[in-house]
């Protein structure tokens, strides 16, 4: 049986864990306002910059971007994007599962990874997959120069033929309750049909250098978009984790509290009896 020094040291523990996740609850709750707000304007801004490149491939039939040229696909570049710790649910986990049966479609040989998050990396380095390049310590830290780095990286791979089309996984933050992961293709796109534009624009300069400058310009947009979407999923995921498991600590204090008071009773009980017993033996 429990003693009532060990219940003691045990609802102490509890306590202290109980502080830690109402800490950790409100410091991501906290984070997560401005994590939401950042993602929701580079989504909107990285769709706009998607209309406005579908406008252009529609309104101009007589250009070949690079990008829309058809290729036989030999390689694949997989972007993966997790987390960098863990206490925060199934939000890892989830994204694993998902990125894991669609590399069951792939070989060793044509598909190469792109981890970002140490979640991944400690994921797949022990893997069969092969490792092209990897991102740890980025959650909510990463500067505007390294994601401009990673877009343009991710663009030379692809039309220097490394890879022949390039697919994204992420977590995509729809409240903080709910959360989806996707796997979206990044490069090796087709081109929009030609339909009939109700306006006759004047493009200048033309639509082909007018694609070649908005390109770059929508690439960066997607990567920070996926990045600012995956960090919001997580500070979500996390909030919601340690809501959990505060209420479970405190639960458990009312059950340790109902056994620490039942330990005591039985031992003023018995201190009881003892004290009785004893006087009725001096009588």
């Amino acid at each position: 049986m429990n003693t009532l020094r060990e219940i003691r040291r045990r609802i102490q523990s509890v306590i202290n864990v109980k502080q830690i996740t109402n800490a950790m609850e409100k410091v991501a709750v906290a984070r997560l306002h401005r994590a939401q707000v950042k993602a929701e304007q580079s989504h909107r801004y990285a769709e706009k910059l998607s209309k406005i490149l579908d406008h252009l491939a529609q309104s101009s039939s007589d250009f070949n971007h690079p990008f829309f040229v058809p290729r036989e696909v030999k390689k694949t570049g997989m972007v993966i994007v997790a987390a960098d710790r863990g206490l925060c649910g199934s939000y890892n986990s989830s994204l694993f599962c998902k990125a894991d049966k669609i590399l069951k479609n792939y070989t060793p040989a044509n598909v190469e990874l792109i981890l970002i998050g140490r979640k991944a990396v400690n994921h797949y380095q022990h893997k069969k997959w092969p490792i092209r390049h990897q991102i740890k310590e980025w959650g909510g830290k990463i500067q505007f120069n390294e994601e401009k780095s990673l877009s343009h990286q991710l663009v030379q791979w692809y039309l220097h033929g490394d890879f022949d089309e390039i697919w994204l996984i992420y977590t995509h933050f729809v409240s903080i309750m709910t959360r989806e992961v996707m796997h979206e293709k990044f490069l090796g796109l087709s081109k929009p049909k030609s339909q009939k534009i109700s306006q006759d624009y004047i493009f200048e300069p033309n639509p082909a250098e007018i694609y070649d400058e908005l390109l770059p310009r929508y690439c960066l947009s997607k990567v920070q978009t996926i990045l600012d979407e995956a960090y919001a999923s997580e500070l979500a995921a996390r909030a919601f984790s340690m809501r959990k498991a505060t209420k479970n600590a405190e639960e458990m204090l009312i059950s340790l509290t109902l056994v620490r008071n039942k330990i005591r009773q039985a031992g003023i009980t018995k201190e009881m009896i003892e004290i009785t017993t004893g006087a009725e033996g001096i009588r």
